[in-house]
């Protein structure tokens, strides 16, 4: 006999599911409210960003809840610290398709509630409805010093350029969930791991006083690092730094993977500072005490393009775009 698939009821998702989330604070009014509210805190500014992520684009049917939530997480968390911030709340809104049940929904809100604890933040609200496939978004709330978010347009000529992290994990691991490329079993599950599971860098507020500008890894670490240059600057970019996994680079030398690939690739969710050279140790240290791999990869000139050695690099226009 086939058993039927028991259906979620609305009261059965937020009573039963989603209102540990809260963490009973106030703010929240424990969810029997169509609305909440947000504390300011003295000195602190509270900043905002918004991530939806849709099925087929961002993460695929048979991906699983617990990488689904990683993402939805990871994507916002990333953008509060690129500006600086430090996680406060959010507010998440589910567009659920008829494939989702009990179990799933277990596993995407205990993986929630185990980031929630992680980074210190909690469900402040939100809203639940159906739709033909998973679409799954949210805003985040976070603090920042009063006065002291750091923007994308505020590099300057002779900025050091510093990258958290490696390059181009992600993007590996999404060439060999397409099996684009085939790798042994160990390294397809390290790079696999990367692209279902991103975690943020949460570096930004560490560095708020040093840094003249910032942004993460989503779209690709050639077009990000276009965003901060505001078509009137240039890079000078040091070819032999660029912060590639030993592994990653196993695969460049074997011709698996082309570097341009994976300097366009996104969803790495590491953080590009850029920062005066006199705070360059500055940036060294505050990574090192909070065991964060930074790399100086090149520094901000004032030329437009972007240069390996002195030569300019032909960009192709391949960097992640929604409607491009």
């Amino acid at each position: 006999m086939i058993k039927s698939k028991k259906i979620i009821s609305e009261t059965q998702l937020i009573y039963k599911y989603l209102n540990k989330l809260n963490f009973s604070k106030q703010e929240t009014l424990n969810f029997l409210n169509d609305g909440a509210f947000l504390k300011s805190k003295k000195n602190k500014d509270i900043i905002v960003t918004n991530d939806n992520i849709i099925e087929g684009v961002d993460f695929f049917k048979n991906d699983s809840p617990d990488s689904i939530a990683q993402k939805i997480i990871t994507y916002n968390l990333s953008d509060l610290s690129a500006m600086g911030g430090i996680p406060y709340c959010y507010t998440l809104c589910l567009s659920l398709s008829s494939s989702i049940d009990h179990s799933w929904i277990k596993k995407f809100t205990d993986k929630l509630f185990f980031l929630q604890k992680k980074y210190n933040f909690f469900l402040l609200a939100g809203d639940i409805g159906k739709s033909n496939q998973l679409n799954i978004s949210a805003n985040f709330y976070g603090y920042v010093k009063k006065n002291c978010i750091i923007k994308r347009n505020t590099s300057k000529i002779g900025d050091s350029i510093w990258v958290t992290g490696h390059i181009g994990q992600s993007h590996i691991g999404l060439l060999a969930s397409q099996k684009k490329i085939v790798l042994s079993k160990k390294f397809k599950n390290y790079f696999l791991n990367k692209y279902l599971f991103p975690n943020p860098c949460m570096l930004g507020s560490k560095i708020i006083n040093f840094s003249n500008s910032c942004i993460d890894i989503s779209d690709g670490f050639l077009g990000d690092l276009s965003k901060l240059l505001n078509n009137k600057m240039g890079v000078e970019l040091f070819y032999t730094k660029l912060p590639f996994s030993i592994k990653a680079k196993s695969l460049i030398n074997k011709k698996i993977v082309k570097i341009i690939s994976l300097l366009n690739g996104g969803d790495d969710y590491e953080l590009i500072i850029t920062c005066p050279s006199k705070n360059d140790m500055k940036i060294i240290n505050i990574a090192f005490k909070n065991r964060i791999k930074i790399t100086k990869v090149g520094r901000i000139i004032d030329r437009q393009g972007i240069y390996f050695n002195g030569l300019k690099l032909i960009l192709p226009n391949n960097s992640f775009q929604y409607f491009f």
